[in-house]
């Protein structure tokens, strides 16, 4: 084998697998976006992302922030909660009442170091949504303030966060809770080095 076929190689085989996290998340989008009988072109349109870029998410070759989840679920009509999937009925989720702690749905968000564990069954109707969210030492949904429909509230378990609504901006600590619309501009992340931050959260969609 020559030089140049073995660097090829060998860069083949040291080049990451995209996360199964994203493939997933991105059939997710692509099986709501179906169901709505909407284009790849129309929920460009509405949600000012290009066509390109949704379609690499769809293909799980792009990791979206929660901002951009949160517009693509405005866009397509429901909420994050959606994007989890649809109840295992082999488990107690799949009677819709009961989540049992390692059975939890979760939603990566690997490049923003944030996680949400959704504390409820998939595929539930249902107008308010409880997450575990989970963010690593310097986790951020970004530097852009972002908004989506509902309302959210959330009390602090272990950690720090800044929360920045409007033009105010808040450290929370263990303990401090919040509650505010969704259609304030917003972002959050967790200024720590070294501790993790968790937060009990609640959204409700309208």
């Amino acid at each position: 084998m020559g030089k140049q076929a073995s660097r090829a190689k060998s860069r083949a085989e040291t080049k990451p697998a995209e996360p199964a996290m994203d493939v997933a998340v991105g059939q997710r989008l692509r099986e709501l976006r179906h169901g709505a009988n909407l284009s790849l072109e129309t929920v460009a349109g509405r949600s000012a992302l290009s066509v390109g870029f949704l379609s690499q998410v769809e293909r799980g070759l792009s990791s979206p922030s929660l901002r951009v989840l949160a517009t693509l679920a405005d866009v397509l009509g429901v909420g994050i909660a959606a994007l989890f999937g649809s109840a295992d009925a082999s488990s107690d989720a799949g009677s819709g009442i009961v989540t049992r702690a390692g059975e939890r749905a979760e939603l990566k968000l690997w490049r923003s170091g944030i996680s949400k564990q959704l504390l409820h069954p998939t595929g539930t109707d249902g107008k308010l949504n409880l997450f575990l969210v989970h963010m690593e030492p310097g986790g951020s949904t970004g530097d852009e303030l972002y908004t989506h429909d509902g309302e959210e509230a959330g009390l602090v378990l272990e950690g720090e966060m800044i929360l920045t609504v409007d033009d105010e901006t808040w450290t929370l600590t263990s303990g401090d809770s919040f509650r505010f619309a969704s259609r304030r501009p917003h972002r959050f992340s967790n200024p720590a080095k070294r501790a993790k931050a968790v937060v009990l959260w609640v959204n409700s969609v309208t």
